[in-house]
């Protein structure tokens, strides 16, 4: 187990170093640091001597890759590449367009996107498979072909509606919670209720769908009709057997999910004003403040590196085959 594990760590490398050099080349050499500085100044005529003050404020007058003009290892550490790109592998994100310590800022906003996406994910993963298994107890019913209707009207309905219709039905007209906002402490709890539960209800349709796609492939399979016979209720045999035996899919599913606990949800975070990751993506992009774009960027795939990782590790703990692959 160990050596598999160490195989996963050792993919993951190439990985990051492929997304940080497709970064580097989106944000440098496809869109230059002159085109940012054109777009910062916000001008028609731009001068040259404006976008190379620009340039000079905020560390982008130096080369890509190489300087010829400095001695010695100064010209590999005197590049755009490795002040702003290398620096990123040891979590260094450096300052802001607008000033700002873009780590700092990460760890003071990971906490609201963390309150908001965790509950959402746990609360949804519990809801999604409890009524995925109650339409597989009773497959071929009326009930089981209602939960497919209903599944499938929820899916129809873009998400937009269900943030719009909840603010307006509950807290506008109920004034059960507040519209938007947010609170350091408990406090924040009247501000994270609303925008959980529409999270949760906007995702029931495609989650419950989903698990029970592979509830009723576990339930046709010979393990399934030996525990039949050996006297099992249908609940035993879905809990006891068809879930845990369905688990390595599962995983795969949540794993989409986990780089949301950190990077937060872009529309969800943005209607209801919660200072999180999303919304401070959002206000970057507004801004066109690169530098915070291109550090969420790269946060986003070691994020998602890292879930797969996870993933595959628990994998190991759900099916011991996994280990001798």
């Amino acid at each position: 187990m160990i050596h598999y594990i160490i195989r996963r760590f050792l993919y993951a490398f190439p990985l990051l170093m492929g997304v940080n050099i497709l970064t580097f080349v989106l944000f440098f050499i496809v869109n230059t640091p002159d085109d940012m500085a054109r777009m910062q100044l916000g001008q028609k005529h731009v001068t040259e001597q404006s976008i190379a003050n620009w340039k000079q404020q905020h560390g982008y007058d130096v080369p890509l890759l190489w300087n010829d003009k400095v001695a010695g290892e100064e010209k590999i550490t005197q590049t755009i590449f490795y002040q702003k790109s290398v620096g990123l592998f040891m979590f260094r994100f450096g300052v802001s367009d607008s000033g700002r310590n873009i780590g700092a800022d990460i760890q003071e906003r990971m906490w609201p996107s963390l309150a908001l996406a965790l509950p959402t994910l746990v609360v949804g993963l519990i809801v999604d498979v409890t009524f995925a298994l109650m339409m597989v107890l009773f497959r071929g019913g009326y009930l089981e072909k209602l939960g497919l209707v209903l599944c499938v009207v929820l899916m129809s309905i873009s998400s937009l509606f269900y943030i719009i219709g909840g603010q307006f039905l509950v807290a506008k007209v109920l004034k059960l919670v507040p519209i938007s906002g947010y609170e350091d402490g408990f406090y924040a709890l009247k501000f994270l209720i609303l925008p959980v539960l529409i999270g949760v209800f906007s995702g029931v349709g495609s989650g419950v769908r989903w698990y029970r796609t592979l509830f009723l492939e576990e339930v046709e399979k010979d393990y399934v009709r030996t525990a039949r016979a050996k006297g099992l209720t249908e609940t035993q045999t879905l809990f006891r057997h068809v879930l845990r035996n369905a688990m390595i899919p599962i995983l795969t599913g949540v794993v989409v999910i986990l780089p949301l606990l950190f990077m937060g949800s872009l529309i969800m975070e943005s209607f209801f004003s919660i200072p999180g990751l999303g919304s401070y993506t959002i206000d970057a992009i507004n801004s066109q403040d690169f530098a915070i774009v291109r550090a969420m960027v790269f946060l986003g795939s070691v994020l998602y590196v890292f879930g797969l990782l996870l993933t595959d590790i628990s994998y190991t703990l759900v099916d011991p085959r996994v280990r001798l692959s």
